[in-house]
């Protein structure tokens, strides 16, 4: 799933491609948001963490689950 991370103060957003599944990453961000995390953490497709200071998030786009695709025809 592809998730964007807009950080406060900074011209680009984070983008990843994560395994994690759309209900932890938004536990994460809501744990993170609320204060019960200082950090929001997440991990990419090939175990990379990010992290980022959780007064420092301006906003969290969830992309669609990506399917993998097989072969070379064009859908």
């Amino acid at each position: 799933m592809e998730v964007k991370i807009g950080v406060q103060h900074a011209p680009r957003e984070i983008v990843l491609e994560s395994g994690q599944s759309a209900e932890d990453i938004e536990r994460a961000v809501a744990d993170a948001l609320s204060g019960k995390a200082p950090l929001l953490s997440l991990s990419d497709e090939k175990g990379r963490k990010v992290l980022v200071p959780a007064e420092k998030i301006a906003y969290v786009e969830l992309g669609e689950p990506s399917v993998r695709r097989v072969g070379f025809g064009a859908l």
